[in-house]
C-alpha cells in the first residue's frame, strides 16, 4: 500500500514539474514558470484595459549603438531539430536579433539585453517563444528583405497583441 501511494506520488510530481505558478509578494499577478524559471504568462488578478487604453510593455532591447561588443552564441550543434535551426540564427543574424525584444520576459526574470541574450546560453533551448521569434526574425529579414528596425517593428507588432490576449 505505502508503496503505490509512492509511486503515484512520484508521478504526479513528474508531470507538474514543468511548470510552476509563482504569487507574487502581497497579491498582484500571477506567473506561471516554465522549467528555466522565468515567467512565459502573467495572469492579471481583474480584466485586462479596454483596446487603446494601455500600451503593452515592449522588453529590452539594445541600440544599434551598443552592438560593436555582442557576446558570441552557443554553438548550435549542442542543439537538435527546431532549436539548433533557432541557434544557427543567432550565429547568422546577431545584430539584429540584438535589437529585438524577448517576449518570454527574461528581461525582467534574467536582466536579458536582448533576444540575442537568450542564445548566449542553453536559455533558448527551453523556450519555444525564444526560439520561435529567432526563427520569425530571420525569415523577415532574409525573404522579405526587411532592416532590423523593421523586423523589430513586425515582432512587437506579433507578440504584443499575443501577449495582451494571454
Amino acid at each position: 500500500m505505502k508503496t503505490k501511494f509512492l509511486l503515484i506520488l512520484l508521478v504526479i510530481l513528474a508531470l507538474g514539474a514543468g511548470t510552476l505558478v509563482v504569487m507574487k509578494p502581497g497579491g498582484g499577478d500571477t506567473e506561471i514558470a516554465h522549467e528555466h524559471g522565468g515567467p512565459t504568462v502573467a495572469l492579471p488578478d481583474t480584466a485586462p484595459p479596454a483596446p487603446g487604453h494601455a500600451k503593452p510593455r515592449i522588453p529590452a532591447y539594445q541600440v544599434a549603438s551598443e552592438l560593436a561588443s555582442l557576446p558570441p552564441t552557443l554553438a548550435a550543434s549542442e542543439f537538435f531539430g527546431k532549436t539548433r535551426e533557432a541557434y544557427e540564427v543567432a550565429k547568422k543574424i546577431p545584430d539584429t536579433l540584438a535589437q529585438l525584444p524577448c517576449y518570454c520576459e527574461c528581461d525582467k526574470a534574467f536582466g536579458h539585453k536582448s533576444l540575442h541574450t537568450c542564445f548566449v546560453d542553453d536559455h533558448a533551448s527551453h523556450c519555444a517563444v525564444c526560439v520561435d521569434e529567432a526563427l520569425l526574425a530571420y525569415k523577415l529579414q532574409k525573404d522579405e528583405k526587411l532592416t532590423p528596425e523593421q523586423v523589430r517593428e513586425k515582432i512587437v507588432e506579433k507578440y504584443s497583441v499575443e501577449h495582451q490576449h494571454q
